[in-house]
């Protein structure tokens, strides 16, 4: 009975109420920041409509770690990727403005697409590695301008639930920027909504922010980025729930 109930509501109210309130975020996004106040309206807008869409779908969610956070200081978020919810939850709940590194399909998404262009985040093109590595540039600019920026560093999300390997490209953005990196481990997302379903269902989410990985000393080579992604990798494992390793 409880399901049937949840599947109704899901429906007929949060489901409707979810594309209301993406429409207006993207619309004022689109507009505060084309008025000149990206550092405002690329972050608190879809800050809200996050933190608003976890409580409508019922989901509760647990955060640990915040004190590791420095907000004047730049920094690479490196986050598993267990769902579409893990964007709410980050976006949400983390606490600090960021720029987002997304799949280049986003910006086609209309109004979406327009709002995340407005506010300066980062669409990874992976379809030839001149293309990836201009990714790579298009964010480390963003670093530059004393951003911090989110990378899901497995690509897509995780159709088991456990973690894929590592991509390179949020690590060689570090080392070339000489920026911290700060795993996160996110749990629980896959059970609201995977890859493989269409259908939200109510679960609690947590989010554990780590201490950062500092990059002096490790050499921007090959060996280097190895290095940083293994120990990074390690972070975000240990602290998944059993199911997830």
């Amino acid at each position: 009975m409880g399901r049937i109930l949840y599947i109704l509501y899901l429906w007929l109210f949060l489901m409707p109420v979810f594309l209301v309130l993406t429409l207006l975020t993207a619309l004022t996004t689109i507009a505060g920041c084309l008025l000149g106040g990206e550092k405002v309206f690329s972050y608190y807008p879809g800050m809200i409509w996050s933190r608003l869409t976890c409580y409508l779908a019922l989901c509760p969610v647990k955060v640990q770690g915040r004190e590791h956070l420095r907000r004047k200081q730049s920094c690479v978020f490196v986050s598993n990727h267990q769902g579409a919810f893990d964007i709410f939850l980050i976006y949400g709940f983390l606490g600090v403005p960021v720029k987002w590194v997304m799949k280049a399909g986003i910006g086609k998404i209309p109004f979406v697409g327009a709002a995340c262009r407005a506010a300066g985040f980062i669409f990874v093109d992976n379809s030839t590695p001149k293309a990836a590595a201009r990714s790579v540039v298009e964010a480390e600019k963003s670093l530059k301008n004393h951003a911090s920026v989110v990378v899901f560093p497995e690509g897509s999300r995780t159709y088991t639930g456990k973690m894929n390997r590592f991509k390179k490209g949020a690590f060689q953005m570090a080392l070339d920027q000489h920026l911290p990196v700060i795993p996160i481990t996110l749990n629980g997302p896959y059970h609201v909504l995977p890859i493989h379903s269409l259908r939200v269902r109510p679960h609690r989410m947590e989010m554990i922010i780590h201490p950062p990985v500092q990059t002096e000393g490790i050499e921007a080579s090959h060996k280097g980025l190895q290095q940083l992604a293994a120990q990074t990798y390690a972070i975000i494992t240990s602290a998944l729930w059993e199911e997830y390793k």
